[in-house]
C-alpha cells in the first residue's frame, strides 16, 4: 500500500516527538522539567468555564460553518479596542490557529509554489506548506543579528515568479522577535508591491516586554488586501485546549475560498465558540499582570542561561520562547541523553530540538528552542540542571 508523498515528506513535531521516551522516564520516577511545548501554566480565566456551565441548549447543535455569531462580535469589539473595524464577514473561526493556518496554505497555494518563511520558524508551518503541495522559500536569520529579517534587500532576494506569499510570525516563534511598527510596515509594503499575500502569525500579540506598542498589521488600511491574520484563544487567554482560532482578512475574495475549507469540515465546536466568546469580554488590564509574569520568567531564563559558557541566544522582545545554540553535536542526541542517561537528583529537562526550525538543510542541528512557560522558580531549576548536563554530556562525547 502507498502512502501521500506530501505527507511522507512532512516530519513529527519537534515539539512532540520525544514523548514517548519521556513517558519512560516518567515511568522511572524522573521529574521532567518541560520546556518543550508552549502550554502555559496561568490560569484560564473562569469566563471560559463559567461560559460552559451556563450553555443550556437541549441539543448540540453544528454552529454555522461561519462561526457562532457571539463570537464573532467579540472578537471585532476586541480588535475595535486597538483600533481595528472589522466586519463579521471578515473572520472565520477555526479548530485551533493550526486549521487556519492549514486552510490559508491550501487557499494559496499549488504544487510548485513557494512562500517566504523567515527561519527559523515555527516547524507546523512546513506540513502545512508540504501538504499543499509547495515549498517554502526560507529568510535565513541568526543570533547575532537579533534574527533581524525586515530588510528590503534580503526579503526580495527571496521572491520570486513561483511566490505567493510571505508569512511572518510577530511576535516570533521561536525567537521572541518583535517587528518595529517601521518594520513590520516595510514587509506591508514588500508584499503589496509584488502582488502576494502577507500571512501575520498574530498568536502572542499580547506578550511584548520592552515597551514597544500592540501591534496588528490590520491596523494599517493601506494594506488591507493583502494581509490574512492567524489568530486564537490558545496563548492570549492560556486556553489551548478550546481549540479555538482565527481566520481574519477583510479580502473578500481570499475568504470565499477559504469558507469552502469552513464548509467541507463543516463547523467548529459549538460550545468551545460559545465559552471562547466570553473572553473576549475580559478588560484589557487582564494582560497587564499575565505580561508582567512572563517578563520575570525571561529575565530568569536570560539571567541563568547567561553563566553557562557556550550557549548562543538572543533575548527574546516577545512571546514566550528563547532559541538558544548549545555547546553540543547534536541536539536530538543530547535530548536522547537527557531522557535516558541523565538526571540530577532525580529531575531533568525537555525542549524542542532546533533542525526542524529551519528549512536550510543541516542548520540548528546543536539548537533548542525552550519555552519560559513554568513558574520562575521551575525555570531557574531548569536551566542549573541543563548546566550541569551540558558540562556531563561534553565529557562522555
Amino acid at each position: 500500500m502507498k502512502f501521500s508523498s506530501k505527507m511522507e515528506r512532512c516530519g513529527l513535531s519537534p515539539m512532540r516527538k520525544f514523548n514517548p521516551y519521556a513517558d519512560e522516564t516518567k515511568a522511572r520516577g524522573i521529574k521532567i522539567y518541560h520546556l518543550n511545548i508552549g502550554q502555559p501554566d496561568i490560569l484560564t480565566p473562569d469566563a471560559y468555564f463559567q461560559a460552559l456551565r451556563d450553555f443550556s441548549e437541549p441539543v448540540l447543535a453544528y454552529c454555522p460553518s461561519t462561526g457562532v455569531p457571539e463570537l464573532l462580535d467579540g472578537v471585532r469589539h476586541y480588535y475595535r479596542g486597538i483600533g481595528v473595524e472589522l466586519e463579521r464577514r471578515d473572520i472565520l473561526p477555526t479548530n485551533g490557529g493550526s486549521e487556519a493556518l492549514q486552510m490559508t496554505m491550501a487557499a494559496l497555494l499549488d504544487d510548485g509554489d513557494e512562500i517566504v518563511i523567515p527561519e527559523p520558524f515555527y516547524p507546523n508551518y512546513h506540513t502545512s506548506v508540504t501538504l499543499a503541495g509547495a515549498t517554502i522559500r526560507p529568510l535565513t536569520t541568526c543570533p547575532e543579528e537579533n534574527y533581524h529579517y525586515a530588510d528590503r534587500a534580503r526579503v526580495e532576494a527571496c521572491i520570486n515568479e513561483h511566490t505567493r506569499a510571505i508569512l511572518i510570525t510577530n511576535p516570533g516563534n521561536p525567537t521572541g522577535t518583535v517587528l518595529t511598527r517601521e518594520e513590520l510596515e516595510l514587509m506591508l509594503q514588500i508584499a503589496k508591491e509584488h502582488d502576494l499575500f502577507i500571512i501575520v502569525d498574530e498568536v502572542y500579540r499580547e506578550f511584548i516586554y520592552d515597551g514597544q506598542p500592540l501591534t496588528s498589521a490590520l491596523q494599517y488600511p493601506e494594506f488591507e488586501q493583502n494581509v490574512i491574520i492567524i489568530d486564537s484563544v490558545s496563548k492570549r487567554f492560556s486556553a489551548c485546549g478550546a481549540r479555538v482560532g482565527l481566520l481574519i482578512s477583510k479580502n473578500k475574495a481570499f475568504m470565499s475560498q477559504a469558507l469552502k475549507w469552513c464548509q467541507c469540515r463543516l463547523s467548529g465546536s459549538t460550545a468551545d465558540q460559545i465559552a471562547a466568546a466570553a473572553l473576549y469580554s475580559l478588560d484589557p488590564s487582564y494582560f497587564d499582570a499575565i505580561r508582567d509574569e512572563y517578563r520575570r520568567r525571561r529575565d530568569a531564563m536570560v539571567r541563568k542561561l547567561r553563566a553557562i559558557p557556550g550557549v548562543i541566544f538572543a533575548e527574546p522582545q516577545g512571546a514566550f520562547y528563547l532559541m538558544a545554540a548549545l555547546p553540543i553535536d547534536d541536539a536530538d542526541r543530547f535530548q536522547m541523553w537527557l531522557l535516558q542517561h541523565f538526571d540530577d537528583n532525580g529531575e531533568t529537562v525537555m525542549f524542542s530540538c532546533g533542525e526542524p526550525f529551519y528549512a536550510t538543510p543541516g542548520m540548528g542541528k546543536n539548537e533548542v528552542r525552550m519555552a519560559y512557560v513554568l513558574c520562575q522558580e521551575d525555570l531557574e531549576r531548569a536551566m542549573d540542571i541543563l548546566a550541569k548536563a551540558l558540562v556531563e554530556y561534553n565529557k562522555q562525547h
